[in-house]
């Protein structure tokens, strides 16, 4: 059972809004896919696939990412408790367990077509790369909006195997979005952060970061309804986008920089952002 437990928290499956954050745009992709190639059956496997994908690559992520930073992690104190950083668990056996699940996400990644696949692999530069831009760039967390975004390219050529210019302005609305909640995560640890030299942009906009946060949330707003209105959709449907605009705003009021428990808990609420989002683009399939 301890090993068991020690698993649990090296791939942080205890911490499900990680690989929720990263399932939430490949359902966007997936929802803005049906819209133009209505199959529902196809669809519906789909999101179960990616689902699981979500779940085992960002498990693989965690593990990549805590032996990166072992010596980082022990020098923080929100994250010197993790496995391998405290010596529960050696490298070796950790990159083991990484490549396991990395195998077992390329099986779902081969049920999909020859497009999906591809962008999946070309995918991994960006996700094994994140680790290192702490420590060359203050712009990690656009970094991250890159590599977990990507899924929403993935689901629309997973639904109509083929590139089209909506996807790409919804992926760059992702980002935006992940620069802002990853900024207000980043909060927590920018004490440890500054002393032990590692960049973010939560160091960078320290003294505006709900101005720079704020700014993120609305242009992720703002290309969402580019998107929108280029698709020509019923207007009315705009009152759905309602929800997820409140969402950001309450984020915004919720967290403050002298309180990390406040900032972890405006992260967190992304998760229903990031389900107000796919109510808002599913909904395009209804009217």
């Amino acid at each position: 059972m301890e090993k068991f437990r020690i698993i649990i928290h090296l791939t942080r499956l205890d911490k499900p809004i990680g690989f929720l954050l990263l399932f939430w745009p490949c359902t966007w992709g997936l929802a803005l896919g049906y819209y133009f190639n209505n199959e529902t059956t196809l669809y519906l496997k789909y999101i179960i696939f990616f689902f699981l994908g979500s779940v085992l690559m960002r498990s693989a992520g965690c593990i990549f990412n805590d032996i990166v930073d072992k010596n980082l992690d022990k020098k923080v104190q929100r994250t010197k408790k993790r496995p391998i950083a405290s010596g529960k668990i050696s490298i070796s056996e950790a990159s083991t367990y990484m490549v396991f699940l990395c195998l077992v996400a390329l099986l779902i990644l081969l049920q999909f077509n020859w497009l999906t696949i591809v962008l999946g692999i070309s995918s991994m530069t960006l996700a094994f790369a994140y680790p290192f831009m702490k420590r060359i760039t203050y712009w990690p967390q656009l970094f991250l909006g890159l590599t977990f975004n990507w899924g929403i390219i993935m689901g629309w050529t997973s639904i109509t195997n083929s590139l089209s210019i909506e996807p790409i302005i919804l992926y760059l609305s992702a980002i935006f979005w992940t620069l802002g909640y990853d900024t207000v995560y980043g909060l927590q640890d920018i004490d440890d952060d500054e002393i032990i030299g590692v960049k973010s942009t939560s160091i960078k906009f320290k003294s505006n970061v709900k101005v720079f946060v704020g700014s993120c949330y609305c242009l992720c707003v703002l290309f969402i309804l580019i998107m929108f209105l280029m698709m020509e959709i019923n207007k009315y449907l705009l009152l759905l986008s309602i929800p997820f605009i409140i969402s950001f705003v309450y984020q915004i009021k919720m967290f403050n920089i002298d309180n990390p428990k406040s900032c972890l808990a405006a992260f967190k609420n992304n998760n229903l952002s990031g389900l107000l989002i796919f109510i808002f683009i599913f909904s395009f399939n209804i009217l």
